[in-house]
C-alpha cells in the first residue's frame, strides 16, 4: 500500500500535528518517512519578503536592510533545521525510518516535486482551513498539492483552540 511518506510541514503549531499523525501512520505501516520544510516567504514564522515596513526615518543605507534581512533568513533557516533534525531523531526512537530536506522555493511546487522524485506513495500535509478573501490572498499550499499531487494526499486539519467560558472570565478580571 504505502512504503514512503513526504511529510511536508512547516514551523508552526499545524505543523507539530502533521507531524504526530504523520509518525503515528508510520508507525503503524512500518514505512519510511521524508520530512520536508520548504523555504518560503509565505510561511507564517519566516522573515517574509524584504520590505520597509517598521524603518524610521533616519539615515540607513539598503545594505543595513540586505543584512539585517539576510541574517533572519538564515536566523530562520537554522530554526527549521534544528526542528526538521529533533524530528527525524524522534522518528528514529520510535522505530521510523525517517530522513529530512529543506528547500527554498514555492511551497506547493515543492511538494509535488519532491514527491515525484522521491517517489512518495502519500503527502502528509496541513490544512490551516482558510477560505474565501484569505485563501485568495495568501493561497492554500494544500490546495495546490491537492490538485498537482503524483500520488495520494493526507490533509491533517489544524486543531482548533477553543477557551471555555469560565477562563475568558477570570482572564477579563486580571
Amino acid at each position: 500500500m504505502f512504503e514512503k511518506i513526504l511529510v511536508a510541514m512547516d514551523s508552526s503549531g499545524i505543523g507539530s500535528h502533521v507531524f504526530e499523525q504523520a509518525l503515528s501512520l508510520a508507525k503503524a505501516l512500518n514505512v519510511h518517512l521524508m520530512l520536508l520544510h520548504v523555504l518560503s516567504p509565505e510561511e507564517d514564522n519566516s522573515p517574509g519578503l524584504p520590505g520597509f515596513s517598521g524603518v524610521d526615518y533616519y539615515p540607513w543605507s539598503l545594505n543595513d536592510v540586505s543584512i539585517s534581512y539576510r541574517q533572519q533568513w538564515d536566523e530562520f533557516e537554522s530554526e527549521c533545521l534544528e526542528l526538521l533534525r529533533s524530528r527525524t531523531a524522534e522518528a528514529s526512537a520510535a522505530g521510523v525510518k525517517a530522513e529530512f530536506i529543506q528547500v527554498p522555493g514555492s511551497a506547493g511546487e515543492t511538494v509535488c516535486n519532491i514527491a515525484k522524485n522521491w517517489e512518495a506513495d502519500l503527502i502528509v500535509i496541513g490544512h490551516r482551513g482558510l477560505s474565501g478573501l484569505q485563501e485568495l490572498f495568501l493561497g492554500s499550499v494544500s490546495n495546490y498539492v491537492l490538485h498537482h499531487a503524483p500520488c495520494s494526499v493526507l490533509t491533517v486539519q489544524s486543531k482548533v483552540v477553543t477557551i471555555p467560558e469560565s477562563a475568558k472570565a477570570e482572564g477579563m478580571e486580571s
